[in-house]
C-alpha cells in the first residue's frame, strides 16, 4: 500500500499515527472488504465489533461515559475513518453514524441523557441515528415541517423525516422538529427519540448504489418526554450545525480513505498489467495519470488535517471543513474514476474493489452538505472576511 508519511506531518501527533496504526491492524483482522448479502445485520455486526475493540469510544465526548476525552479529537475521527474506509466502507458508515448519530448527545444533552445513552454508543450497544432531512427540507433546513407541539411534560411530534441513515434499525434517533419559537432555522428544536416510541413508524427502506441501512420515518402523535429535549427550545439548527461541524471535516477523511484505496488498487494493477509488450505503468499517460491521482490526494490530506488540527485548537473552522469536504470528495471521485478505467472492462464487474469504491464514494458529494452548499459556505465565509 501507498507510504503514511503523512502520519509525520505537523497537524499530528505522535498518539495519532499509533491510533492509527493500532486500527489498521485491527481492521486488517476484523473487517471483510465486501458487502455482505444482509445490509442490515452486517453493520449491527460491525457497530458491535467497532465498539468491542474500543473504537467508537473516540467517536462520543466525555471520559465520565465511556469516551477516549471530555471532548471528541476531530483528527482521530478523520484518522479513524478514513482507515476504515480505506478498509470498508460500510466500517466507516457505521463508526460515522455513532458519531453523528450521539453527537448532539454529547454537546448538548443533560447529564441523564449523557448517561444513558453515550456509554451505549461506545460499547456498541446502542446504535445512533441523525433525523434532519426531510422530503423538502435537505440543504435547506429552514424548509422543516416536521413539528413538535409542547403538551405539558411532553412534546408531540408529527411529520416525516427521509434519507435517515440507520434508519430501521438505530435504537434511537436524534430529531429535529419545529417548535415555532421563531419564524425559518430559528424556531427548530431538538430530540431523542427512542426507536420502539409509539408514533414512530419505519414508512420506507431506501435502496441507494452504495448499500447501507436508510429510510423514511413517520411521526404521527408521537410523544416524547420534555427532559429528552437537547439544548433550548428554538436552539435546534444551533444544534444540527454544531454537531455537523464536528464531522463534516471526516467526511472528507473518509473520501481520503477511499482515494487511497483507489490508488493502491491502480498501482498494483499498472505495474501488473501486460499490454502491447509491456506493462501499464511503463505508458507515459499511465503516468501523468497515477501522478495526478498522487497530488489530487495529497492536497486533500493537507486540507482534511488543517481543518482538524484547527477545530482541535478551538478555532472555527466552517471555511477550512467546506474546503476539505469539497475538495476531498470531488477529487476521490476522479482517482476512482481514473482506478477503474486502469481496470478496463474489470473494473466495472461486480464486487471488484474499484467498483464497489466507485459506489462507495458518489454519495459522499451529497450528504452532509453538498458541494454546492461547500461553495455557497466558502464564498459566504470570504465575503465576511472581506
Amino acid at each position: 500500500m501507498s507510504d503514511k508519511n503523512y502520519l509525520a506531518w505537523p497537524f499530528l501527533e505522535p498518539r495519532h499515527a499509533a491510533l492509527e496504526q493500532a486500527l489498521d491492524a485491527w481492521a486488517t483482522r476484523h473487517i471483510v472488504g465486501v458487502h455482505a448479502e444482509d445490509v442490515d445485520e452486517a453493520c449491527r455486526h460491525l457497530v458491535r465489533q467497532l465498539g468491542e475493540g474500543g473504537w467508537l469510544r473516540h467517536a462520543i465526548g466525555g471520559t465520565a461515559h465511556g469516551g477516549v476525552s471530555d471532548s471528541i479529537d476531530t483528527r482521530a475521527v478523520c484518522l479513524i475513518r478514513e482507515t476504515l474506509a480505506r478498509h470498508n466502507g460500510l466500517a466507516d458508515f457505521a463508526f460515522a453514524m455513532q458519531g453523528l448519530g450521539s453527537g448532539a448527545i454529547s454537546l448538548f444533552g443533560s447529564e441523564a441523557n449523557r448517561a444513558d445513552y453515550l456509554p451505549r454508543v461506545a460499547r456498541g450497544e446502542a446504535i445512533a441515528a441523525f433525523a434532519l432531512s426531510e422530503p423538502q427540507a435537505g440543504s435547506d433546513v429552514a424548509a422543516m415541517q416536521c413539528t413538535a407541539t409542547l403538551n405539558g411534560d411532553h412534546y408531540v411530534l408529527n411529520g416525516e423525516k427521509t434519507w435517515i441513515s440507520n434508519g430501521g434499525i438505530a435504537d434511537f434517533y436524534v430529531v429535529f422538529a419545529r417548535t415555532g419559537e421563531q419564524p425559518g432555522a430559528r424556531g427548530i428544536s431538538a430530540f431523542i427519540v427512542d426507536a420502539d416510541t409509539p408514533g414512530l413508524t419505519i414508512a420506507e427502506r431506501i435502496n441507494v448504489i452504495a448499500p447501507h441501512p436508510l429510510a423514511r420515518l413517520q411521526f404521527s402523535d408521537c410523544c416524547v418526554p420534555a427532559g429528552k429535549r437537547l439544548g433550548e427550545a428554538g436552539q435546534g439548527f444551533k444544534v444540527a450545525m454544531a454537531t455537523l461541524d464536528v464531522f463534516r471535516t471526516s467526511v472528507a477523511a473518509a473520501a481520503l480513505g477511499f482515494a487511497r484505496r483507489a490508488l493502491d488498487e491502480a498501482l498494483q494493477r499498472a505495474t501488473q498489467r501486460q499490454m502491447f509488450g509491456q506493462v501499464l505503468a511503463d505508458f507515459q499517460l499511465t503516468q501523468a495519470k497515477l501522478a495526478e491521482m498522487a497530488t489530487g490526494i495529497d492536497t486533500s490530506a493537507l486540507l482534511t488535517y488543517r481543518a482538524a488540527w484547527q477545530r482541535d485548537q478551538g478555532q472555527k473552522v466552517t471555511k477550512e471543513a467546506a474546503m476539505a469536504k469539497l475538495h476531498a470528495t470531488e477529487t476521490a471521485q476522479q482517482v476512482i474514476d481514473a482506478a477503474l478505467q486502469m481496470f478496463g472492462g474489470l473494473g466495472v464487474v461486480s464486487g471488484q474493489t474499484v467498483e464497489t469504491l466507485y459506489r462507495e464514494i458518489r454519495a459522499l458529494r451529497i450528504y452532509e452538505g453538498a458541494t454546492e452548499v461547500q461553495q455557497l459556505i466558502i464564498a459566504r465565509e470570504l465575503l465576511k472576511e472581506a
